[in-house]
């Protein structure tokens, strides 16, 4: 009985072996192309950095209109439109984190995901960059006092709606969703240990947004963090990309009980 039992578990083990070489060669072209959407990202997230500290966020809204019109890019920089890039490439990342994790505790992961995905959704829409841009043009263009009121009046209701509702809820739905995601991560060995431990800091420390005084400050730093976890991630999407697919021997032999 023992023999037995130890050749099915040998049998079941390699089973599990070649289903996972299969699996992760099948997905391949998602976790190389997740592996390049984290790479990119990661050398988005110092450019932003950067803007953000050289120039800092005009006070007012004519303020905001006369930055994209003499420095558009820098402007668009500043309302997070990078930003909205990043989100968009972590729709690639997630998708692909989501297959290789799938297996380890179906339902959790993909709740997570799918609050990671919404998350990300509601963040895009509220972004007012290019609405800014638009509005900036015509308030160049104004002939009138009217005119100019309008368009200053409708800058300032973008912006009290770029920091609303839908930004609020998708910075913590996004940030909850990137720690259950790690947690999950930390049961399995396919991402080892920097990956998730990074990705769970990194959320937790974002959280410190809504602390006064240090808020903006715990933001940042959750953001090299993560740039950090980009880079990792980035690593491990490109192995799993590299995953061979079992052999014909390797079945065979699999279909033998103690072979």
């Amino acid at each position: 009985m023992t023999q037995t039992a130890s050749r099915h578990t040998a049998t079941g083990d390699r089973d599990a072996a070649i289903v996972g070489r299969d699996d992760d060669a099948s997905w391949r072209v998602l976790y190389r192309t997740a592996g390049v959407a984290a790479l990119v990202t990661a050398v988005l997230i110092p450019i932003q950095i950067a803007v953000f500290t050289i120039f800092p966020f005009p006070e007012t809204v004519a303020g905001w209109f006369a930055l994209l019109r003499e420095q558009p890019l820098v402007g668009l920089v500043d309302l997070d439109l990078l930003l909205v890039v990043d989100n968009v490439l972590l729709v690639v990342i997630a998708l692909a984190v989501y297959v290789a994790l799938r297996r380890a505790d179906p339902s959790v992961v993909l709740l997570a995901t799918g609050l990671w995905l919404l998350a990300i959704v509601m963040f895009v829409a509220s972004n007012p960059s290019v609405e800014m841009l638009a509005l900036s043009g015509r308030f160049a263009d104004a002939t009138t006092a009217a005119e100019r009121a309008a368009s200053l009046g409708a800058g300032q209701a973008l912006l009290a709606a770029w920091e609303g509702t839908a930004f609020h809820l998708a910075y913590v739905v996004g940030q909850f969703a990137g720690i259950v995601i790690g947690v999950v991560m930390l049961r399995t060995d396919r991402f080892g240990r920097a990956v998730p431990y990074t990705l769970i800091i990194g959320n937790v420390v974002g959280f410190g947004y809504y602390l006064p005084t240090v808020g903006l400050a715990l933001s940042a730093f959750a953001g090299v963090i993560l740039w950090v976890w980009y880079l990792l991630i980035a690593r491990r999407l490109f192995q799993l990309s590299r995953a061979p697919a079992a052999s014909h021997v390797d079945r065979r032999h699999a279909d033998i009980p103690g072979g």
